[in-house]
């Protein structure tokens, strides 16, 4: 399914794969796919091995390579890359209590209706950024990731994620899948 959704996904050009500029990781993620046209050919060790890719590509970075990653993850071929974190972060308010100067407990919040950062972004939420961020899958590539969110539900690994997947579906993917431009729009454009 991953492989006939992906199929006619076009390679977006080696000089738009850096979705950053801040820092030297960006630019080294970028360099490490370039000159590669093909998603299917990297190893699940080279994925592994830039297992921060798919945060750091630009959105046509992560639209072309992000079925090699969800393939190999299938596979179970993958130890320290997760193709899931892109996916669903920012759908899910997560809550962390960590210890504060004062001797006392700081909740921080991220995800959903939080604000990114407001002297940056201004209201943009993590939702928002997200919702952006992943705005690029066609319908059958949309169809495709939500097939895999629902392996990934079902995957022993997964279950503790299996609340914010299902929010995530729930406030993006599924009405992504129904509702997004086909593959066919995009190619006739």
């Amino acid at each position: 399914l991953i492989t006939a959704a992906f199929r006619d996904t076009p390679h977006p050009g080696d000089a738009v794969l850096q979705g950053s500029f801040e820092g030297d990781e960006p630019f080294a993620i970028a360099a490490a796919f370039a000159g590669k046209h093909n998603w299917g050919e990297p190893t699940a060790a080279f994925l592994d091995q830039h297992y921060t890719a798919l945060s750091f590509l630009s959105e046509a970075g992560l639209r072309f390579w992000l079925p090699a990653y969800l393939c190999a993850d299938v596979r179970g071929e993958l130890t320290t890359a997760d193709p899931l974190f892109g996916l669903i972060h920012g759908f899910s308010v997560m809550q962390v209590e960590l210890p504060n100067d004062a001797g006392g407990i700081t909740l921080h919040r991220s995800g959903g209706d939080v604000l990114l950062g407001p002297p940056r972004y201004g209201a943009m939420t993590w939702e928002d950024a997200s919702r952006h961020r992943l705005s690029v899958f066609c319908r059958e590539e949309a169809a495709a990731i939500v097939a895999y969110l629902h392996w990934r539900t079902r995957h022993d690994d997964s279950v503790h994620e299996a609340p914010r997947i299902t929010v995530a579906l729930d406030r993006f993917w599924r009405d992504r899948a129904e509702h997004a431009p086909p593959h066919t729009d995009l190619a006739a454009y």
